[in-house]
């Protein structure tokens, strides 16, 4: 069997480019193409990494292959006894392996910084201040980790030592680590990254899982809960399109729905001039009936939970002057009115609940404090929905020529970041503040980015016209999205997808909203123009027929 070159790992004499490319190689009667010896050489690094080296060593033999280039064996063989003058001298020898890179310098002080802490702990301080004045310093390389280096001459005892520097001690495992950082200067042709096919396993997961329709949970998929022999894939029964509870309390339509932030309770507002306050049971996915808070006179089309989900704020429709802010542990309520002429028909908390902002399609818009006082006033503003930006500064509103705008509070100057071509009619924003979920007279749903300022994707299937239909975010890590229809449905899509996952029947005229529960991603609820409030929950919840265990 032939050796092989000085540059490759391969046997044969195929020849490896900087970039891990090799050529062709033939043994015992079998030809493999390039990508053919990256997978021996990976299926070769996890046997050996398990224990199985003479598995390893026939894979090696037969395939004509090498695991790791010689050079970078015996660099890794010095390393791990921790032969520091052997692994020096290693390093000149693979100077001409490393290609363009070449990271010689940085090697030579990851291997000098392991050796003056092993003398540290092993009580040679003299030899320890000899590698840092005589070694490390004159390589002129990394100056505030060498006076770090310095300071642990200090130190005294190995516990100490330890602590400040977050290193393991002498021994394998620090010199595996090590290893590891010396090795991201090492091309792949020259010595596989550490647990590569792990590594790559793991990515082959994540990818599975980012792409799985109704993947709707905080368990991680990883290598050790799953099999490898089929994709990852949740099926339907835990995902929330299953009809749990059907509410009947509002006596006319109900036009909004919200979870409070901390995932107990659900506000439901009506033309009624009602809003009712829910209890939340997360095991059952049932609501229970709180409270009636009275007093709207115009109905209720819209509702903010305060951050600390003791507080909301409820506004009435396109005529409604009144904003309404509720204390519901106290029961105490403040009516906010700046003028009869006002019509305050949205309105959003500060990321903080120290303060509000209001306003509607007359012009109005205002930031008031907890007593509705206003504190900022912006002019000639006709919005029809609103919220506070993450930063606590900025307010985004849509406006009557199709826009959302950011209005900054402190500097008071407005940045155009969303241009529709027809009414936007709702808007909201998921948690990362950077992606807004439009509902667009005649269009249907929109999801926009905040930062790129462009249009990602169009959902298909709802049905919307000039009604007042609102969609939401909802999911574990917010990876779908739900809106109501005029066909009486719901709709929910994987965010990545333009097509529906689920159509949800059940109302019999439109569902004017959507709210997914942010802290149990398996209960969303729906509400209609047909007097009710709907909750949907995974299979496991359905009640079960009177008379069945």
């Amino acid at each position: 069997m032939q050796q092989p070159t000085s540059n490759g790992v391969v046997e044969n004499g195929a020849s490896c480019s900087s970039n891990g490319h090799c050529s062709d190689v033939t043994a015992n009667g079998v030809t493999l193409t390039s990508s053919a010896q990256d997978i021996v050489r990976i299926i070769g690094q996890y046997l050996s990494s398990e224990g199985l080296n003479r598995t390893c060593d026939v894979l090696m033999t037969e395939s004509g292959c090498r695991l790791d280039h010689p050079a970078a064996t015996k660099f890794k063989l010095h390393v791990m006894d921790g032969d520091w003058s052997k692994a020096d001298h290693d390093l000149q020898e693979l100077r001409p392996l490393l290609g363009a890179s070449n990271n010689i310098l940085d090697m030579k002080f990851l291997l000098l910084e392991q050796k003056y802490l092993e003398y540290l702990e092993d009580g040679r301080v003299l030899d320890a201040l000899h590698v840092l004045r005589n070694e490390l310093t004159p390589l002129q390389h990394n100056t505030t980790r060498v006076h770090q280096l310095s300071s642990y001459m200090m130190c005294s005892n190995n516990e100490e030592l330890h602590e400040r520097t977050n290193w393991k001690g002498k021994g394998k495992e620090s010199r595996l680590a090590l290893m590891e950082k010396l090795q991201a200067f090492l091309p792949p042709n020259v010595m596989l990254p550490p647990n590569r096919l792990r590594h790559l396993l793991e990515q082959a997961l994540e990818r599975q899982t980012l792409y799985c329709t109704h993947h709707n949970t905080q368990d991680k998929v990883t290598l050790a809960n799953v099999s490898l022999l089929s994709d990852h894939m949740c099926g339907k029964d835990d995902f929330p399109v299953h009809a749990i509870q059907v509410l009947n309390d509002h006596c006319d339509e109900v036009w909004f729905c919200a979870f409070s932030p901390d995932g107990k309770k659900l506000a439901t507002g009506s033309k009624d001039t009602n809003v009712i306050i829910w209890d939340v049971n997360p095991d059952t996915c049932k609501l229970t009936l709180r409270k009636v808070l009275e007093g709207q006179n115009y109905g209720v089309a819209y509702i903010s939970w305060n951050p600390d989900s003791k507080h909301l704020i409820a506004c009435g429709p396109e005529d409604s002057p009144e904003v309404w802010l509720w204390n519901l542990e106290t029961e105490k309520y403040l009516k906010v009115t700046q003028s009869p002429e006002d019509a305050l028909t949205c309105c959003a908390w500060h990321k903080d609940g120290s303060k509000f902002v209001v306003g509607g399609i007359r012009g109005h818009f205002y930031e008031c404090n907890m007593e509705g006082t206003v504190l900022e006033s912006w002019e000639g503003v006709r919005v029809s929905g609103l919220w506070y930006r993450s930063d606590g500064r900025t307010v985004l509103a849509a406006d009557s020529h199709y826009r959302i705008k950011a209005y900054d509070f402190d500097d008071m100057i407005d940045q155009e970041l969303v241009q529709e071509n027809h009414p936007i009619m709702t808007f909201t924003i998921d948690k990362n503040d950077r992606l807004a979920l439009l509902n667009v007279a005649t269009q249907g749903v929109h999801l926009w980015d905040l930062n790129d300022k462009n249009l990602v994707r169009r959902y298909q299937g709802v049905t919307q016209g000039h009604f007042t239909i609102h969609s939401t975010f909802g999911g574990f890590n917010q990876d779908f999205i739900a809106s109501g229809s005029e066909d009486h449905q719901v709709y929910i899509w994987h965010i990545r997808n333009e097509q529906p996952i689920a159509t949800l029947q059940g109302h019999t005229r439109t569902v004017n909203c959507v709210a997914w529960n942010p802290v149990y991603p398996h209960m969303m609820v729906s509400v209609s123009d047909d007097f009710t409030i709907r909750v949907w929950g995974p299979k496991s919840k359905v009640p079960k027929p009177a008379g069945v265990s």
